[in-house]
């Protein structure tokens, strides 16, 4: 007979623990996490290709009533973004098979997910802020970071997604070129001098997780 089952509840949480039969202590067998609560906060999905980063952001997000969704690189966020409908999404920048600058560049040449609010969640170095910046990236949060500066940022872009989904608005073109072509376009060196000046300040409010605008 195995003196060892599963046990699936503990109190209202849904959690990982391991009890020895006719013992009265219990073994704790891995992390746990807080129980999924939709539609409280909003819906968020989150891009990273650490599975350990993702677990903090998730956890840390669902502790706050989010509802979170994860993907491993920009390739599977694309694949998913239609289907999830998020309110948020949070983007590393270093991922396989599709970084974040160009996931976020893709998902801005998307009519469906162009007004969709994006964040970068990584190193946040002068490159990347201002690649951020040329296609149209929200926040940046610099890695690491505390829990309670992901939260405030998260639910401010959250807010922000309202606001805007109630008020109907409409982004004007900037053109005919697409956030892909802008981010070639750093990789030349051109730098627009006024992102420039954005990207500076960014760039220290990273740190601190800052919004743009």
């Amino acid at each position: 007979m195995n003196r060892f089952r599963e046990v699936a509840r503990l109190g209202s949480c849904d959690l990982p623990v391991r009890v020895e039969v006719g013992k009265s202590r219990t073994r704790w067998s891995g992390a746990t996490y807080s129980r999924v609560v939709p539609g409280v906060s909003g819906r968020v999905l989150v891009v990273d290709d650490n599975k350990v980063i993702r677990q903090l952001i998730r956890v840390n997000l669902e502790l706050e009533g989010f509802e979170v969704v994860t993907a491993a690189d920009g390739a599977e966020a694309l694949d998913m973004v239609h289907r999830v409908c998020p309110d948020v999404v949070t983007l590393d920048v270093v991922m396989p098979r599709l970084d974040g600058l160009r996931t976020a560049a893709r998902l801005r040449d998307d009519p469906g997910t162009r007004h969709l609010p994006l964040a970068i969640i990584s190193a946040c170095t002068q490159y990347e802020v201002e690649s951020g910046l040329a296609v149209g990236v929200d926040a940046f949060l610099s890695k690491p970071f505390e829990p309670a500066e992901l939260v405030r940022l998260v639910r401010q872009l959250a807010r922000r997604e309202r606001t805007s989904a109630v008020d109907g608005s409409v982004e004007a073109s900037g053109g005919d070129d697409s956030a892909e072509g802008r981010i070639e376009g750093r990789n030349d060196g051109r730098a627009d001098g006024r992102n420039d000046g954005r990207a500076d300040d960014m760039h220290e409010a990273g740190q601190a997780g800052r919004t743009v605008g």
